[in-house]
């Protein structure tokens, strides 16, 4: 199925997932150059498609012109006016399934991603717990494309870095030039299940730092800025970025970065999308559901062996066993240690910065 199509691809949320879509773009793009694409998400998330060729972004507001059924009528209405030949659901929710059905009724092929709930029940139920790794959602994602009649190979590969331009004027908190390894560190996530406790996380940070790194917190709410800052105040070499900069620049100085400590959180993913080595710290959740960032090992993946793991897809469970062992039970220097045999094993980054 080549030739001159364009694919409508809906992803509305959350940041991680959108961020997970777009490296499997890119590969798609590599092989169907002439295939136009037309990313529905958030207006957030449009840095995250900004360097894919071939791709237009249609931003999604669902709290305004696209609020409920009525808005989601208008929307279709004026995506239909975008000649759209096919129409790829890498959600697969309530919304989603109703554009892709008005399409289908208009006669467009339409797919949406198989989630696979029932394999990831198995994977986080308490008693038989089927402990397996399952797909990747970087593969699920690539299934879609050839339910629709576009099959392609993934990579799932990290390729080479590209550092861009920082500016002082556009970074005033960064002391240029760069003479320190950079380690960015995203420590919160939505559901505290997928939190590294906070004094633990200052430890680690504490001994990073100490070690003569630079390292750059990233957040996104006005409570994680209050923690970033007092982080910030306390520690050398410890800088907070939460609600000082926009997520393009974000992603700017992301890939300038060495490596990314991160939670089963948006950091992980966010780093994927410019080619940044990432460790990736695990607690309720796990890396066999299939969360896993693009090009990323599960080598690079701490976590405790311990049969309740994992407890939910999404770390919005509660731990039942009231003790919350697989974060509370995981050593700050095992994490430490992790990172700095990343850093050391790591490639060389080129420096992007300027005076």
């Amino acid at each position: 199925m080549r030739g001159k199509n364009k694919i409508l691809v809906i992803r509305f949320s959350a940041m991680g997932d959108v961020a997970m879509t777009a490296p499997v773009l890119k590969e798609f793009m590599r092989e169907y150059p002439d295939t136009e694409l037309l990313m529905l998400s958030r207006s957030l998330f449009q840095p995250f498609f900004n360097d894919i060729p071939n791709l237009n972004f249609y931003p999604f507001e669902p709290k305004q012109q696209h609020k409920g059924f009525l808005g989601l009528i208008k929307l279709f209405i004026a995506l239909r006016k975008q000649k759209i030949t096919a129409v790829a659901d890498l959600h697969n929710n309530l919304r989603s399934r109703i554009v892709s059905l008005l399409f289908f009724i208009t006669g467009v092929k339409t797919a949406r991603i198989d989630k696979g709930r029932k394999e990831k029940a198995e994977l986080t139920r308490r008693e038989q717990k089927i402990l397996r790794p399952l797909k990747l959602t970087i593969i699920r994602y690539a299934e879609v494309f050839k339910t629709l009649g576009f099959p392609f190979g993934l990579q799932n590969k990290l390729t080479e870095r590209r550092p861009q331009t920082l500016t002082p004027a556009d970074f005033p908190f960064i002391s240029f030039p760069k003479t320190q390894k950079w380690i960015g560190v995203s420590p919160f996530a939505q559901h505290l299940q997928k939190v590294y406790p906070l004094q633990k996380t200052e430890t680690v940070l504490l001994a990073l730092a100490n070690s003569g790194h630079q390292l750059f917190i990233f957040g996104g709410s006005s409570e994680e800025e209050q923690i970033a800052m007092e982080w910030e105040c306390k520690h050398k070499n410890v800088t907070s970025v939460v609600r000082k900069i926009k997520l393009e620049d974000e992603l700017k100085l992301i890939s300038n970065l060495d490596v990314m400590l991160s939670m089963d959180s948006s950091g992980m993913h966010l780093a994927a999308l410019k080619n940044i080595p990432v460790v990736s710290v695990w607690g309720a959740t796990h890396p066999y559901i299939g969360f896993l960032g693009y090009g990323q090992s599960i080598k690079d993946a701490v976590q405790a062996d311990l049969y309740c793991r994992p407890c939910s897809v999404y770390g919005n469970v509660p731990c039942y066993r009231g003790d919350f062992a697989c974060m509370n039970n995981l050593s700050e220097s095992v994490v430490i240690n992790t990172v700095l045999n990343k850093l050391s094993n790591g490639e060389k980054t080129t420096i992007g910065q300027t005076r």
